[in-house]
């Protein structure tokens, strides 16, 4: 229930709006209507209400069934997970071209781990003097 709420802010019969910009389940424009036209035009397509834009006069709701929902939260959830987050970091790595092989090894275990742990690794090499 909540994931639902943060994901669509409501779902279903909990409108706190008089009137309101419905767009049907194909993404047609109904147009504006009362709150109570449209949950008679949900409860005869047995639909539910999602609201999809708050901040604009008025609000925009649209008309969904329960695996458009559904879909609808796997793709915001997808483009959350792939949108960088606020404590991602970046290592940064620099060797001469002139390394030994153990430490270059030692290096690039540790690049690795990096990887494993979803940082952004960025590499330098120097030429050797």
């Amino acid at each position: 229930q909540r994931k639902r709420q943060a994901a669509f802010g409501s779902v279903g019969r909990r409108i706190p709006y008089r009137i309101l910009h419905v767009i049907n389940q194909d993404g047609e424009s109904l147009g504006n209507m009362h709150r109570a036209d449209a949950l008679r035009l949900m409860d005869q397509h047995g639909l539910k209400l999602v609201l999809l834009r708050e901040n604009v006069e008025p609000p925009v709701y649209r008309l969904m069934t329960g695996q458009q929902i559904h879909e609808e939260q796997l793709k915001r959830a997808e483009k959350k997970k792939a949108s960088p987050k606020p404590g991602m970091y970046t290592k940064e790595l620099s060797f001469s071209s002139a390394i030994a092989k153990n430490d270059l090894e030692t290096k690039t275990k540790q690049i690795a781990q990096w990887i494993e742990k979803k940082h952004h690794v960025k590499v330098t090499v120097r030429q050797a003097k």
